[in-house]
Parts: C-alpha cells; structure tokens; sequence
C-alpha cells in the first residue's frame, strides 16, 4: 500500500543572497514575502497538497531548530538532519531511505524552500496528477517542468519526448543552461519545458536510482535508514560523500523519467534580480530623470538620473544613488555588497577569497 510524502529540501547556503544570506541565516530563513521566510511559504504551499503529517523538511542539521521555529506544525522528528552539505543527491537518497524506513511504500514529491509559485490551487493540482502517475507507474520518476515564458538563459531545460498521458510526456533529454541564441530555438520549439528541480517517485525508486549510479551514497544513507547513523563515524562518511546534484548524478543515467506540464507561475529565488523582482517596490526618482525600473526591496531608495538598479536593505535603510546604472547595492548591518547587476555571477567568488581574509562574515 502507497503513501504520499513531501519532502522540502532547505539545505542550500543562498550564497548568491550574500551578504542578507548568511552561513547562520540561509536564504530559507529570511523573511522577505510579507514577513514570511521562503520555507514557510513552502510549507503553506505544500499543505495544500498534503496533510501536515505527510510533511518533511531535509535541511543541514545546524539549521533544525530555526527552521523549526518556523514550522511549528511539524514534529520535531519530520526534521531530517544533514551533518554535512554534500548537494541534493546526498539530501534526496537521504530522505528516500529515512522515509521508506518509517512509512513503506512511500511516495515522496521533492520540492525546494527557495521557490516562488502561484496560484498555489494549480501548484496542488499539477502535484496531485504526479502524486497519481507514481501510484500507477511504480518504475517511474516524474519531473515537474514549468511552461517556459520566456527564452531563459539561466535555467536548465527538459527536452519533452512523446506523450503518454494528459500532459505527461517522456522526458528525452536534460540541456544545460544554454546562451541566448540555444534559449530562442528552446522557446520557439515547444518541446522544452524548464526544470523546476521538483520531482514525484516512489522511494524504493529512488534508492535503486541511487544504487546503480552513486552506490556509496546509498551505502551511507541506508545507515540512516536501519537506524546505525549516529555518532561521529556516519557523519564523517556522510561528509566524505561527492557533492553531485541529483539531476546529475541519478536522473540524467536513469530510465523511465516522465516530465509533467506545470502551468503556475514558477521563480527560483536564487539572487537579486529575481528577489528585486518579486519583492521589491519601484524606488522614488526625479521625474524628468530615472525612470520607473529602479527596484528597493525592504528599503528606501531615491535615484537621480539612474536606471536598472536594485536596492536591498535587511532592515528599512535610505539609499541615495546618482547618475549611476545596473547596480546591485545591498545593506546590512555589518556587511556592503556594491555589484554591476552583470556580474552577480561572481559573487560566489567574491565569497570565496573572503572566506580566506575575513570567514566570520560569511
């Protein structure tokens, strides 16, 4: 007998949020929608689909008990615990193998804590349609690919095959994030849907996906499952395991993979053009100068004869900015970033050589 289970992945370090994301404070813990963090709006989102007691969160497990303070619905043993950061395969087998080892038969929806979708009825929906293919089909792992709007540069992409169901499709092939001209052909083609990392299968599924492609992941993780995962020594082999992202090291080698046709608005809150986009207000500016593409986001802003920036504050903060463009500019209380909006690409470096001169603020 199958049982529905979700699983929200929260474990990833919102670098590319630096400096309002923090080691400490991970992205899915700021609460920059209406005073909701990005994990509980997950949590609303999937309690739509799913009772409470079906819901998990995997996160790292220095974070469990924030991420506990803001799910306060879940028991506190519906917190899987990470000891180390090692990408989503690690987090995905892990999970599969706990949740198996609890509930048999389980069918688990992987979702992250860092997406923004609306309307949260056709989220429920499209959700429940993969929830009822696993049940029928038990080999098979559907992804949840978003209709494309636009030709993304910076998302990866699903390439749909045939169809095998009202809006279910075989899923042919992953692309990688393409260059403008490849995103163009990908849109005008139609066949190509983005990929939302988000993902419906049985867990016994995953773990034999796990098994024939990152056999030592699997290892470690059915510690966890029997219950032998305690103590220093698991969570050093857990440690030792390859930092492979799922897409990667299981779905791109597997058989069987179904793509569903998601149809709500879908963003991956992953840096501050989108967060600007989303969350942010249209900054003051002089009237015969700036137009209205200025964005502040929980800040104050006034722009002279500037366009295209982005202002970002923890807390309300007053930016002035004059006859600049394409700038990023974050606030808080102990850390500035000043950025071309071009080059946010690099902040993952610029936080890397401050790891080596200043680790605290990290």
């Amino acid at each position: 007998m199958t049982q529905r289970a979700g699983v929200i992945l929260a474990g990833g370090s919102g670098i590319r949020l630096w400096p309002l994301s923090r080691r400490n404070r991970p992205k899915q813990l700021l609460r920059l929608f209406d005073g909701k963090s990005l994990i509980r709006l997950s949590f609303e989102r999937l309690r739509s689909a799913l009772p409470i007691e079906c819901i998990h969160v995997c996160a790292a497990e220095a974070h469990l008990r924030a991420i506990g303070n803001e799910v306060g619905e879940l028991p506190a043993d519906h917190l899987i615990g990470e000891p180390a950061a090692r990408d989503t395969a690690a987090a995905i087998a892990l999970s599969a193998a706990v949740l198996e080892a609890r509930r048999p038969g389980s069918i688990i929806g992987v979702f992250t804590a860092d997406h923004y979708i609306t309307p949260t009825e056709q989220f429920a929906a499209v959700v429940a349609r993969a929830y009822e293919w696993a049940e029928s089909d038990p080999a098979a792992m559907i992804l949840l690919g978003i209709r494309p709007t636009h030709p993304a540069t910076g998302l990866g992409y699903i390439e749909r095959g045939d169809q095998v169901g009202p809006g279910i499709f075989r899923a042919r092939a992953f692309r990688e994030k393409p260059d403008a001209k490849t995103a163009e052909q990908y849109f005008a083609a139609g066949r190509y849907a983005w990929n939302s990392g988000m993902l419906v299968a049985r867990a016994t599924t995953i773990l034999e996906n796990v098994r024939r492609n990152l056999p030592e992941t699997h290892r470690v993780v059915m510690l966890a499952a029997q219950g032998r995962a305690a103590g220093a020594a698991w969570a050093e082999d857990y440690a030792r395991l390859p930092a492979t992202s799922f897409d990667y090291g299981v779905l791109e080698h597997a058989s069987n993979l179904l793509v569903i046709d998601a149809d709500f608005e879908w963003r991956d809150v992953g840096g501050f053009t989108t967060l600007a986009e989303l969350a942010g207000r249209p900054a003051e500016s002089v009237p015969s100068a700036a137009g209205p593409d200025n964005r502040a986001v929980q800040s104050f802003a006034m722009v002279v004869d500037g366009r295209r920036n982005t202002f970002v504050s923890e807390q309300e903060h007053v930016f002035v900015a004059i006859g600049v463009d394409d700038l990023v500019v974050v606030h808080t209380p102990d850390a500035t970033l000043v950025c071309r909006a071009d080059q946010l690409d690099r902040l993952k470096e610029a936080c890397a050589q401050l790891r080596v001169a200043s680790d605290q603020v990290l």
